[in-house]
């Protein structure tokens, strides 16, 4: 999520050359979208499940991310477009919107999962653990971005690394069991 968050606005400004209003446009969809979908994902999750609704997050996430990495300003996905198209604008911000949507969901569910997996007596642990895991990964996704970007030599392909780790968070996910497996 932080690569997502952190270099959104960076890859916008390098590889679709948006103005600063145009970011900013972007981080406010992105978070109205979080926060509506937070709201929304806080009844799906009590309907289904914390664990099926942070797949779907995830999944969203891995889609999203795709999506980015197939964008440019003279092609989306390989296929060529216009330079004056307003169609990687567009997408871009759909993929803003998606990101702001599913990572919301997928931070509240986390945490819900979190209370679902812990043992009530250790949940203060529980949630340090949680908060240390996610501070000391922290510099994972924007390093493994540096490192594509400066080998590739490309901002777009740069981001490709954000989607080998969701899609390594998801496999690692279905050996956790939630409460509702156990019944």
């Amino acid at each position: 999520m932080i690569g997502l968050y952190s270099f959104g606005g960076i890859y916008a400004s390098g590889v679709l050359e948006w103005s600063i209003v145009q970011i900013g446009i972007f981080g406010i969809v992105a978070a109205i979208t979080g926060a509506i979908f937070c709201f929304i994902g806080g009844f799906v999750d009590q309907a289904i499940g914390p664990k099926k609704v942070i797949v779907i997050s995830v999944s969203v996430l891995i889609l999203v991310s795709i999506l980015i990495v197939g964008l440019s300003r003279e092609a989306v996905f390989g296929i060529a477009i216009s330079p004056a198209s307003s169609l990687p604008d567009n997408l871009f911000i759909f993929a803003g919107a998606c990101i702001g949507a599913a990572g919301g969901v997928l931070q509240a569910s986390s945490r819900t999962f979190l209370v679902d997996q812990a043992d009530p007596k250790r949940m203060t642990e529980a949630f340090g653990l949680y908060a240390l895991t996610g501070k000391a990964s922290a510099f994972l996704a924007p390093m493994l971005i540096a490192v594509f970007t400066s080998l590739s030599g490309s901002q777009r392909l740069g981001v490709s690394p954000v989607i080998g780790l969701f899609v390594i968070g998801l496999i690692l996910l279905f050996w956790v069991r939630s409460a509702d497996e156990y019944r």
